[in-house]
């Protein structure tokens, strides 16, 4: 089998052709081969908080959720999430019409993409942008339309007259992340409030993808877009349990809108997984009620690790971005004398045992990110140290 047909049609879907093994499972493969330090993929090396994981345990024992849930979600969860954003945003979701459960953030960004892009619609997102989101753009016959950030003073920046401009009469929707993977930067209320402007406007729907929401540093804080004026009944927020209880393998994100639109993505949704982590949804349930100190905490510990990676990424050479949210760190690789970042993070984990991402993955113009590499710095303080102290010797 070569891979062909007989009448050498390609085995794989042409929308996806572009699209290999994602960079993620080359980079921890090699993680994994060299016996390297995984700065690579974004989980965490320690699990979340002990009751939530108990939580979990207790659901399996009383069979909550061992058969199919309802496919909107348990309702305790949706409840939950609904509580959240009130509690955190001010923002008020009915649970049984406006909140839909999902296998995790990636599930409910494709279901998003799927059900509101039609082929030939122009999808404006900003680049760089997880892989995801081009693969799920192209598997709905999409046009994507990257607006680049770009460094200056110290992070990358927004352009709002290029968002502007790359907005056409076949623009359908706006693919926005904030806090933003993979450079860290946190759309301000400015920026947001121009978004918003130019959304109402153009009569743009909007995906935003937040799902660091409670990973924000320094003075930046999140602010969802649904929230701003217009924005309520045209944006799709997409969040997950993932990133902020440290249990990324139980895969619960969830989508947040007006009902139209959580009936439009629940169409797409129910095809994928239908439904997906019975347990583990009574679990997030209990996790989204954690107090407000179990959040801040968790923001303090990430807000130490990004410093001891960065102080030790600027100490051995690196041009450092330091990232306003996320738990991950762009720098520049060009003071170390390099500028393929694909040839500089197949090359460390032999020269330093440390794994990182090329963000040129992350471009549709693979130049522009080619002397970017991003750093995870969800991990153990002293497995930080330990990859920092190995770069500095490299």
């Amino acid at each position: 089998m070569t891979g062909m047909t007989s009448t050498e049609r390609p085995l794989l879907n042409r929308r996806l052709a572009e699209f290999g093994t994602t960079i993620f499972a080359e980079m921890s493969a090699l993680a994994v081969a060299t016996g390297a330090i995984n700065l690579g993929q974004g989980f965490p090396d320690t699990d979340g908080p002990e009751e939530i994981r108990e939580a979990a345990v207790r659901a399996l024992r009383a069979g909550h959720g061992n058969q199919y849930p309802p496919g909107p979600g348990i309702p305790r969860l949706r409840t939950a999430i609904a509580e959240h954003q009130l509690r955190r945003y001010g923002l008020s979701f009915d649970p049984d019409t406006e909140v839909l459960v999902t296998a995790g953030a990636t599930e409910a960004i494709a279901a998003a993409l799927l059900a509101l892009v039609e082929p030939g619609d122009e999808v404006v997102a900003l680049e760089p942008y997880y892989d995801s989101y081009a693969a799920s753009i192209a598997l709905a016959g999409g046009r994507r339309v990257p607006v680049t950030l770009r460094p200056h003073d110290g992070a990358f920046r927004l352009d709002l007259d290029e968002l502007r401009a790359a907005v056409t009469d076949r623009t359908r929707l706006l693919l926005l992340n904030t806090p933003h993977n993979p450079t860290g930067t946190v759309l301000t209320r400015a920026e947001l409030t121009a978004i918003a402007e130019l959304a109402v406007e153009r009569d743009l729907l909007v995906v935003t993808d937040e799902v660091y929401e409670h990973l924000v540093f320094d003075d930046a804080e999140h602010l969802p877009l649904a929230a701003f004026p217009g924005m309520r009944e045209r944006t799709v927020t997409i969040g997950s349990a993932g990133k902020t209880f440290s249990f990324t393998g139980w895969k619960v994100g969830w989508v947040t809108a007006a009902p139209a639109l959580v009936d439009a993505v629940r169409a797409v949704k129910q095809f994928l997984t239908y439904v997906s982590s019975g347990p583990f949804q009574y679990a997030v349930a209990e996790a989204l009620a954690l107090p407000d100190s179990y959040f801040e905490e968790f923001r303090r510990s990430m807000l130490a690790r990004r410093d001891i990676l960065a102080e030790g990424l600027t100490a051995a050479g690196f041009e450092v971005f330091r990232p306003a949210g996320t738990y991950f760190v762009t720098t520049d690789i060009r003071p170390l004398g390099e500028k393929d970042g694909f040839a500089f993070c197949r090359a460390l984990p032999e020269r330093a045992g440390v794994v990182a991402i090329p963000n040129a993955v992350f471009y549709d113009d693979r130049q522009a990110g080619a002397p970017f590499v991003r750093f995870a710095f969800c991990k153990r303080e002293e497995v930080l140290r330990e990859a920092a102290g190995r770069l500095r010797r490299m």
